[in-house]
């Protein structure tokens, strides 16, 4: 069965000039303790996950191991991760100024299994953002990706709205982060602002523009249930599972229906192969129900 993964990254999100890692060829992660990965062999039920009070007292070690991943993220790594997994597209999302379009329009040159999208670079001002998404799409790129935590920009704000209304004019549907989360340690907090990914915010963009298609990323991490309370009734939106339980996985397919679920890892700070399992075991073996979540969906909305 043909899988499309809806949510990956290529380069360093975190730093600038994070485009250069993705053709650095193979790249080892380096040593040390990853919650990330016990949260894969447990197929992501781990309390600490969705519980802000735990979390709070392993935030550190949870951003470390984010941090490990993000720098193995090049297109030799990506490509040994989807042969080893099945996966047969990935979509990858940039994160501007690090990660541009551009990078990842050359990165589907050499790989042609890789679909790119673009990322509103936030310096210019909304008539330059504007033009910037309209070539783009022009150019080649299926959506545009919003991480307003890293990015520093207000959802809400002129340059998003100018951002959003330009892939709406183009027919791009926009893969908005969704859940509080940091990124960086303490002494760099001044680059994020982990509130920017709480849920009344993305529900009001998403109400702003009912004729804009978003994918509500990894449907809030630990905030699932206000995600299925404040969005499930918005047609335009629907979800990727990145780091969501089998059980969550068919909460979500309940609330929203099953043909506004997508599967996704977001790699490499997630990895297929577990996904690929709770998929499974949430469809309880319906092979439709699945071909729907690992293909049919994303194929449908990015044009596949």
């Amino acid at each position: 069965m043909p899988i499309i993964d809806v949510h990956t990254h290529l380069g360093d999100i975190l730093y600038s000039g994070g485009g250069d890692l993705i053709f650095a060829g193979p790249v080892k992660k380096e040593f040390g303790l990853d919650l990330i990965t016990l949260s894969e062999w447990i197929g992501h039920r781990m309390t600490w996950y969705r519980d802000h009070v735990v979390a709070r007292y392993l935030k550190s070690a949870i951003v470390a191991a984010e941090r490990r991943r993000n720098f193995t993220a090049s297109l030799a790594n990506m490509a040994l991760s989807m042969e080893k997994t099945g996966v047969t597209r990935s979509v990858c999302m940039p994160i501007a100024p690090y990660v541009t379009f551009a990078d990842l329009s050359r990165a589907a040159g050499q790989d042609e299994r890789i679909v790119p999208f673009t990322s509103p670079d936030f310096s210019g001002d909304p008539e330059r953002i504007a033009g910037q998404i309209a070539r783009d799409a022009a150019a080649g790129a299926r959506g545009m990706k919003l991480h307003s935590i890293i990015q520093k920009e207000p959802l809400a704000g002129e340059k998003t709205v100018a951002a959003v209304t330009a892939a709406g004019r183009a027919g791009l549907p926009v893969l908005v982060h969704t859940g509080v989360s940091t990124y960086y340690y303490r002494r760099e907090g001044w680059r994020q602002d982990p509130s920017l990914g709480d849920i009344p915010l993305i529900e009001s963009l998403v109400a702003d523009f009912p004729r804009v298609s978003f994918i509500i990323g990894h449907a809030g991490l630990y905030q699932t249930g206000e995600v299925m309370r404040r969005l499930a009734g918005r047609s335009n939106a629907q979800v990727d599972i990145s780091f969501q339980s089998a059980a969550v996985v068919r909460r979500l397919m309940a609330a929203f229906g099953p043909e506004r679920v997508m599967f996704a890892s977001d790699w490499p700070f997630g990895n297929p192969g577990p996904m690929v399992r709770i998929v499974k075991a949430a469809c309880r073996g319906d092979r439709a129900l699945e071909q729907m979540i690992f293909h049919d969906n994303a194929a449908r909305l990015l044009g596949l």
